[in-house]
């Protein structure tokens, strides 16, 4: 059996570009929201990678906060974004808020000719979302969204595994990993699914389960909370999405994670591959996570990268920074965003993130209502 498994990088012709493994020149980018959670990942793969990725300034307009951030980073900050532009050159601004305070923020940028990372959600409703497409997307501003779950190195073995063929054409996934459009841009993914129309039902089951980590830390007292599991059914006529979703099922201690993939030749089922072969034999494999640093190897401590039987699907780009699966994804963005604005292909369009929250709005209108709810064709999908 020959299976030719590799990442498919994008190959451009521009300067100061970051490549697979090193850049030719660090990529400067500044940060709306510089004392946020979110923002904190971006100080990190900087710190951490500093001859790829520096932090060229910071919008905190809480003095406080400021003062804290400065102490604790070493990066400037200023109170506003037009006098962190005064004083600083990024490549691009990583616009790290709320989606409805992010809006104003995306069109400031577009005004100023100033290529924009924005976070998820790019709006907190239908109206925001065709508004952005509206006067921003459709006007050419230079927009990407940060979805990083398309580049956990788990995902993108999975892809990479798809897009070999092995499994012949994909008819189903069933995506338990992380909530709403983050759930949806995986399930697009994995099925090839662009902005096809799709009928959704939905349901949620709540029951009782010991409370876990969550956002603030882990728990700091043994007791009962209320478990809500929202799952969905996403059906694309001869494609099938599954999400299932139980809150902060991502990090608790106690639920799995979970996403499976269905082809006509075989499956993926987590870390487990069956494919059958044109010769009839069927083959059970694994996608094996190779770590240096263990038992007696001295190479450090990071993740080197994925392996399916004899051959890599992933190689981590970062190795060998000691970043974990959610860094190293985020930096991926930062690295595909270096790309873009140098003449790069786009990897998460303002396009492709409305059409995943709008259709996870979907989702919770039809777990909300119990009836079948049809997700239409919007207007950033035109031309699609």
């Amino acid at each position: 059996m020959d299976i030719h498994f590799k990442n498919q990088e994008h190959e451009i012709n521009a300067e100061n570009v970051l490549d697979s493994k090193h850049a030719v020149k660090p990529v400067k980018f500044g940060i709306i929201g510089g004392a946020g959670f979110r923002a904190q990942y971006y100080l990190r793969i900087a710190q951490a990678m500093p001859e790829q990725f520096q932090v060229s300034g910071m919008v905190v307009r809480n003095e406080s906060k400021a003062r804290a951030v400065e102490a604790q980073w070493g990066t400037m900050t200023y109170r506003s974004l037009e006098q962190l532009l005064q004083n600083e050159h990024p490549d691009f601004i990583v616009v790290s808020v709320s989606g409805a305070e992010g809006m104003a923020y995306l069109i400031k940028l577009a005004d100023a000719g100033i290529p924009a990372l924005m976070e998820t959600p790019p709006a907190p409703n239908l109206e925001g979302l065709e508004m952005l497409h509206d006067q921003l997307t459709a006007a050419g501003a230079r927009i990407q969204v940060a979805e990083q779950y398309q580049f956990h190195p788990i995902q993108e073995a999975r892809l990479a595994l798809i897009n070999s063929g092995r499994l012949g054409r994909i008819t189903e996934t069933t995506v338990s990993i992380s909530h709403l459009y983050h759930g949806v841009s995986l399930i697009r993914k994995m099925l090839g699914i662009t902005y096809e129309e799709v009928k959704i039902k939905g349901m949620r089951f709540t029951s009782e389960w010991v409370q876990g980590p969550t956002r603030q830390g882990p728990p700091t007292e043994d007791k009962m909370v209320a478990s809500q599991r929202d799952l969905a059914w996403l059906d694309f006529g001869d494609q099938l999405g599954i999400y299932d979703f139980t809150r902060d099922q991502h990090r608790s201690w106690i639920r799995s994670n979970h996403l499976s993939v269905r082809g006509e030749r075989g499956e993926i089922f987590d870390d487990r591959v069956l494919i059958q072969q044109e010769t009839t034999v069927p083959l059970q494999l694994e996608l094996k996570r190779i770590n240096k640093g263990e038992l007696e190897n001295q190479e450090g401590y990071f993740l080197k990268g994925i392996v399916c039987g004899e051959h890599w699907l992933y190689d981590n780009p970062f190795a060998p920074a000691r970043l974990y699966d959610d860094e190293i994804a985020i930096a991926r963005c930062l690295q595909r965003m270096a790309e873009y604005i140098h003449g790069g292909p786009g990897f998460y369009s303002l396009a492709e993130a409305s059409q995943d929250h709008y259709l996870g709005m979907m989702i919770e209108k039809a777990i909300l209502t119990g009836e079948t709810i049809t997700a239409t064709k919007q207007r950033w999908a035109e031309g699609s």
